[in-house]
């Protein structure tokens, strides 16, 4: 199946947020308590029960005031660092469809994915499980938009065959973010501006911790520990069991 991906034209944004809301009402998600801090943005981040959100950013553009709005998801990378260095097996997992879902039940609590995730979006909710945008696989499986999607006014949010949608971005003349990086995103932006001011990184990148961990420390510690039960085997099998001395037998009889 062709790889499909989100492409959000951050041109069209109008904060609205009903992406927000539809992504909360498909996954019934409960609302999150907060507070005001003096900004139109809320919440201030990705929580366990948000999914995807609205940031706003507050810039300057040739003297004079603007809002960027972004939105912020999972990005569902080519190359993800969260799959790479979750240690229970299908805990995270890609679909045919390229988008990376999430089994709670499978999920052992350990936050290795909050540190392979150079987006930082990953969250644990109240039971210590991964929570994060599935793409919602369960709409796009049976042939339908994501939630955030269907409910965008202005044409925002678009989703479908990743080659098509790059075509498209690049008949705009305008900055196409994700294509190629992290062997390229499953959720790419086009942009007016350059990335830093979206408060995207420009190279995006798995932390070289990772790469060490699941490629070099982990294979090397298996290693050891069955050589360690090679090295066991073998003494028994040449040597034996090991025998009590006389001196240790006398004691015990004593």
């Amino acid at each position: 199946m062709a790889r499909k991906a989100f492409m959000i034209d951050t041109s069209r944004c109008t904060a609205c947020r009903s992406c927000q809301v539809a992504c909360k009402q498909w996954n019934k998600l409960p609302a999150d308590s907060e507070i005001n801090r003096g900004s139109y943005e809320n919440p201030p981040q990705l929580t366990p029960h948000l999914y995807n959100k609205i940031e706003f950013i507050e810039t300057e553009v040739n003297g004079e005031f603007k809002w960027l709005f972004l939105n912020k998801r999972c990005l569902h990378c080519g190359e993800a660092g969260c799959l790479k260095v979750c240690p229970s097996t299908g805990a995270l997992f890609r679909t045919e469809e390229g988008l990376i879902g999430f089994d709670k039940d499978k999920c052992i609590g350990c936050n290795y994915c909050v540190n392979g995730c150079p987006f930082d979006v990953p969250r644990y909710d109240a039971d210590n499980k991964i929570t994060k945008c599935h793409g919602c696989l369960d709409r796009v499986g049976n042939g339908l938009q994501p939630a955030c999607v269907k409910a965008c006014p202005t044409g925002t949010l678009q989703f479908g065959a990743r080659d098509k949608l790059i075509a498209q971005g690049k008949t705009s003349g305008r900055k196409l973010y994700g294509e190629k990086a992290l062997s390229g995103l499953g959720a790419m932006y086009l942009l007016d501006n350059q990335p830093q001011d979206y408060k995207l990184a420009d190279n995006p990148s798995i932390p070289t911790s990772i790469f060490l961990w699941k490629d070099v420390i982990k294979p090397l510690g298996i290693l050891g520990f069955w050589g360690s039960v090679g090295v066991a085997m073998l003494h028994y099998v040449t040597v034996g069991p090991k025998q009590l001395d006389d001196d240790t037998e006398a004691k015990g009889g004593e």
